[in-house]
């Protein structure tokens, strides 16, 4: 007697493949993972290369599009270098941890509905399994302890800095991301995801989970450490961060988890609020877009839609403070996801009770909680743009005054550094300090004998 969910999940369609079967998916997997980083790196200069005004590779095959591969057979090719006083044995298996998982989380992610290959009927997906998204959280979180142990294997400052910072990353955004997933599991009734792409076959659950979707993809840059949030490697405060001392083929390793990460958390992405492999409207309104091998394509377009919005991100903002963005996870996201899990379980319980008002009270509380969302944010740009009781203190001198006293005095060179004053700011009648009266560039003179004299 097999069981059979109403959202399509069928146990009978995974684990009884042939053994070439199971082999053939699963390297078929690992070459489209492959494929990511070759495509994606070339993608993602040329993008930047567009948007600002260059030209981008193009020395290497037609339009630089065989640029990836020499950049992989260079850093292959090229010596391994070691420091000394790193911890040899795990500073060799770092890489290797944060690159396994990300090709394990893709093992239950569907590209398609079921097929016939050589005459054998199969799901277009490795395996699947009641908690499928839980193992994808599970194997995920597995891969930042590559990282932590890349910075402190390193025996460098910066790098174990990076690595401290990528696993308060991975702490602080997996939490909003879980409870991301704690709404869709609520609304599909299932944890597999072969399930909850069957449940969106009426609707995607972006139109009825829209903030718990705005969240996920907050979350999902963070968790990927890539930029406007990617503190672990930042380069102007910690050089190259957790992977500074690393180079040839265990940085390629690190860069291939990157890009390969990008890619899972973007079909994670696909097949909880997107529909998964389903075809978009109009595209669905023709019978056999959802049959057959179409549906392969459409997953994958969907995926590469969601990797140039990396690409993008990188290209149009600027790295936040670390300081803001831990807030950012603590105390807007997370509170925000708790009260959307809040809601959608309401509503799921009235639901149950025989009330049909489920995805009309979804898209409704969707609608005012990104309309709080985006007051709450405005607030906040106000707040730390205001200046509080006239001029802010800041470093390098800078005095505040109350509402209503006189300006405050302002000295150019308190901090070592000159610098202008703020607006509605005097300066200091006391002399300048010395720094100040040197010129740029003159070391003062010692004092002669004949100056102590006198």
């Amino acid at each position: 007697m097999t069981v059979q969910l109403a959202t399509g999940y069928d146990p009978t369609l995974f684990g009884y493949d042939p053994w070439w079967l199971i082999l053939a998916k699963a390297l078929v997997v690992f070459v489209f993972l492959l494929t990511i980083p070759l495509i994606g790196v070339y993608l993602e200069r040329k993008l930047f290369a567009k948007m600002q005004m260059r030209i981008g590779p193009n020395r290497v095959g037609p339009r630089g599009m065989f640029q990836s591969a020499v950049d992989g057979i260079k850093m292959a090719l090229k010596e391994g270098i070691i420091p000394s006083g790193v911890d040899k044995p795990i500073y060799l298996l770092a890489p290797i941890i944060s690159a396994v998982p990300a090709f394990m989380a893709f093992a239950v992610i569907p590209f398609g509905p079921e097929v016939s290959i050589f005459g054998h009927r199969t799901a277009l997906q490795l395996t699947d399994m009641p908690v499928a998204v839980l193992y994808i959280l599970a194997v995920t979180s597995i891969g930042v302890y590559g990282i932590v142990l890349a910075g402190w294997a390193s025996g460098s400052t910066y790098p174990l800095l990076g690595g401290l910072r990528s696993s308060a990353q991975v702490i602080s955004y997996e939490i909003a991301m879980g409870l991301c997933f704690a709404s869709v599991f609520l609304l599909a009734g299932t944890m597999s995801t072969s399930g909850i792409v069957g449940a969106q076959e009426d609707t995607w659950f972006v139109f009825a989970l829209l903030p718990a979707f705005l969240i996920y993809c907050i979350a999902m840059v963070g968790e990927t450490n890539r930029a406007p949030f990617d503190l672990p490697e930042a380069e102007g405060e910690l050089v190259g961060g957790f992977h500074t001392e690393y180079s040839s083929l265990m940085f390629a390793m690190f860069m291939l988890a990157e890009y390969v990460n990008m890619g899972t958390v973007s079909a994670l992405a696909n097949t909880l609020f997107l529909g998964g492999w389903r075809a978009p409207w109009p595209i669905s309104l023709w019978d056999g877009a959802n049959s057959g091998w179409w549906p392969l394509l459409w997953f994958t377009i969907k995926v590469w839609i969601f990797l140039f919005v990396f690409f993008w991100l990188r290209a149009a903002l600027p790295r936040l403070r670390y300081d803001q963005f831990m807030k950012l996870g603590w105390q807007v996201l997370i509170p925000i996801a708790l009260a959307w899990v809040m809601v959608v379980a309401t509503v799921r319980v009235l639901h149950n009770e025989g009330h049909d008002t489920r995805t009309i009270a979804l898209v409704i509380g969707g609608i005012v909680v990104v309309a709080v969302v985006a007051a709450l944010v405005w607030r906040l740009g106000r707040r730390s743009g205001a200046k509080p009781g006239g001029v802010p203190a800041v470093p390098g001198g800078i005095v505040g005054r109350s509402a209503g006293s006189a300006p405050a005095t302002f000295d150019p060179t308190a901090g070592g550094f000159p610098v202008p004053p703020m607006p509605g700011q005097q300066l200091s009648q006391r002399a300048p300090s010395r720094l100040a009266r040197e010129p740029v560039g003159v070391v003062p003179a010692r004092p002669t004998e004949e100056d102590s004299n006198a």
